[in-house]
């Protein structure tokens, strides 16, 4: 069988895409459980409106300016482009949301990438699992091939300095937060924005990207492939515009996730007051660049039938 390769991911004759084990990470397991024991204290122990606005504040700023903004738009698909202080700022940011570095997160996006544009991709990097199945082997499990691809990440992000103190020290990177808050409001505030938010942040990822495989509103399907992006309308202001992963999966490069009429984006909304400013430019929309393969558009009230579009129903 052939594999497709991708910018950061390279097959080989040896390379198998399926075969391998889901293996417990103990480390990515106890951080989580960390973080879950301290926001249920937030919650039960310190309860506050100063905290809860303090968790508000502090995942708006990390999920939508990190996380969605910096880390996926910028530093993983190069959708736009901004001075290299903001740049660092941005990716430092969503390395505050606590799921892993700079690097992790690119190799953690770009393997689950490379796995979906195959012929045949396993269960783990597709959600192709029950809810709680799937729960345990993304949040505190990882998928490892007997025989992966090379992976390697472009020289101007991989030797950056900057990157990689990001990389080496990223959970540690919770005390630039933790500090100020210890000192203006006591281990409660540290609660609520440090564990509360990095436990929710993490499983709300995570829920986003199982129930954006399994179903939703559908404006877009790659033939050939085994899995597919669903949108999640309604969604768009808690995810910042995260859940428009149909559009995503037809327009990887695209800085604007929510492209049709109506789709809440707010972190395309933070890289136009950027572009506004003359702090981002080259921005990318969904035809910027030539289309996937086999990307067909559904035309909307044919979703259901069109899912078997696999299989030439929509030809």
């Amino acid at each position: 069988m052939r594999l497709h390769a991708t910018d950061r991911v390279y097959p080989d004759n040896a390379t198998n895409a399926v075969t391998g084990a889901i293996r417990w990470n103990a480390a990515k397991s106890l951080w989580l459980f960390l973080m879950i024991g301290g926001g249920f204290a937030a919650i039960t122990l310190t309860p506050s409106w100063g905290g809860f606005l303090v968790f508000l504040g502090t995942t708006a700023v990390t999920i939508c300016a990190g996380h969605s903004v910096g880390m996926h738009r910028l530093l993983i698909h190069k959708a736009f482009q901004t001075p290299k202080w903001l740049e660092y700022t941005l990716v430092w940011l969503g390395t505050l949301v606590g799921m892993a570095g700079p690097f992790g997160m690119i190799k953690a996006h770009d393997m689950r990438d490379w796995h979906q544009r195959q012929t045949v991709c396993p269960p783990h990097p597709s959600h192709d699992a029950g809810f709680w199945r799937d729960a345990w082997w993304q949040l505190h499990c990882q998928f490892v091939l007997d025989h992966p691809p090379r992976f390697q990440i472009e020289p101007e992000i991989a030797n950056d300095r900057i990157y990689q103190w990001m990389e080496r020290n990223w959970m540690a990177q919770q005390l630039f937060v933790a500090v100020p808050l210890f000192m203006l409001g006591g281990l409660g505030l540290v609660l609520w924005g440090v564990c509360l938010r990095v436990a929710v942040s993490l499983i709300g990822h995570w829920m986003v990207g199982h129930f954006a495989h399994k179903s939703g509103q559908q404006g877009w399907y790659v033939k050939g492939l085994p899995v597919q992006g669903y949108n999640l309308p309604g969604l768009g202001l808690i995810t910042f515009g995260e859940n428009w992963h149909s559009n995503h999966h037809a327009f990887p490069h695209s800085a604007r996730l929510g492209i049709e009429a109506g789709q809440t984006d707010p972190g395309y909304w933070f890289i136009k007051i950027l572009e506004t400013l003359g702090l981002a430019h080259s921005v990318l929309g969904p035809h910027d660049q030539p289309e996937r393969d086999g990307l067909t558009r559904i035309e909307p009230g044919r979703n259901r039938s069109c899912m078997a579009g696999l299989n030439g129903a929509c030809n």
